[in-house]
């Protein structure tokens, strides 16, 4: 599986079994693999609650991870040999969330068009803010004043390994919305010590004490933004502008693409519009998580 996913066009460390089944307890894994005259040709990371199939309700993303060998052919030939294994085994529903295209080192949306020939429907659309590294915008005038405000008051940018300091101003804030986050912090450390290369944090700190920060997931040619927080003084102080504009300009200026993640709540009906405001300021635009559902 996992030299697999590491060999294949849209496959990152998420679908890497040591980050996926670091929750195993939550969810009824039924993960599958394809193979196709005796070799490996796909993979979907799932798990299975009463007659339905989730790909995979522990990730953000995670549809048919694939080698460059599969066609279009060959992807409804997948999807036809899935559902009669499925049928068989009492799965009624798929609900399936797509890998956003950024992911990919080339073209692998042939599951959308085999979803297509499902009559699958789309039922969550949540959106993104993303920038493409060699054709950025400017950050706008209040980012940019941010900056400069926080360069004023001496802040720094540092990447650090204090997962707990940064966890104090995320829940602090996310108390404060109700909103917690999706890892515990035994979790993310967890995580970070088996990917150390792949997940890091950043803070801004004024002397030191840290202000605010995020973690970010490097996964090839994508750098994923997976939390942004910073208490009051921070956010007074610019210190996630700062911040991201070191990790913009300078730190990750060479990978392809910048996501910020999504801003939206409860399937994408509800759009956080001071979140998605903040990202766009650092010039992101729009990039869809999509997710289907179809009946077997």
């Amino acid at each position: 599986w996992n030299d697999f996913v590491k060999k294949s066009k849209n496959g990152t460390f998420l679908f890497n079994r040591g980050y996926m089944d670091y929750h195993a307890d939550r969810f009824r894994d039924c993960s599958l693999m394809i193979y196709r005259k005796g070799r490996l040709s796909a993979v979907l990371p799932a798990n299975v609650v009463g007659d339905i199939l989730y790909s995979h309700q522990g990730l953000t993303y995670g549809g048919f991870i694939l080698n460059d060998k599969v066609t279009v052919a060959d992807m409804l030939e997948i999807f036809e040999e899935v559902n009669s294994f499925l049928k068989k085994n009492g799965v009624a529903k798929v609900v399936y969330k797509a890998i956003p295209y950024i992911y990919a080192d080339i073209p692998a949306q042939e599951d959308l068009y085999a979803l297509f020939r499902q009559n699958a429907r789309l039922i969550a659309g949540n959106i993104s803010s993303t920038i493409y590294q060699n054709n950025k915008l400017k950050f706008s005038e209040s980012r940019q004043s941010g900056v400069r405000k926080a360069k004023r008051q001496g802040l720094i940018v540092t990447e650090s390994d204090d997962m707990a300091a940064f966890w104090e101003i995320s829940a602090n804030l996310n108390f404060k919305y109700g909103v917690m986050p999706v890892h515990s912090l035994a979790e993310i450390s967890l995580l970070k010590s088996r990917f150390p290369e792949n997940i890091r944090l950043f803070l801004c700190l004024e002397g030191q004490m840290p202000l605010g920060g995020t973690v970010v997931f490097e996964t090839g040619r994508v750098l994923h933004v997976q939390y942004i927080s910073a208490n009051e003084d921070g956010k007074a102080k610019g210190a996630l502008d700062i911040l991201f504009d070191f990790l913009i300009n300078e730190r990750y200026a060479e990978i392809p693409v910048f996501d910020f993640g999504q801003s939206t709540e409860k399937m994408g009906t509800i759009l956080n519009e001071k979140l998605i405001f903040q990202k766009e300021g650092f010039g992101g635009r729009g990039v869809m998580y999509n997710t289907y559902e179809y009946l077997i």
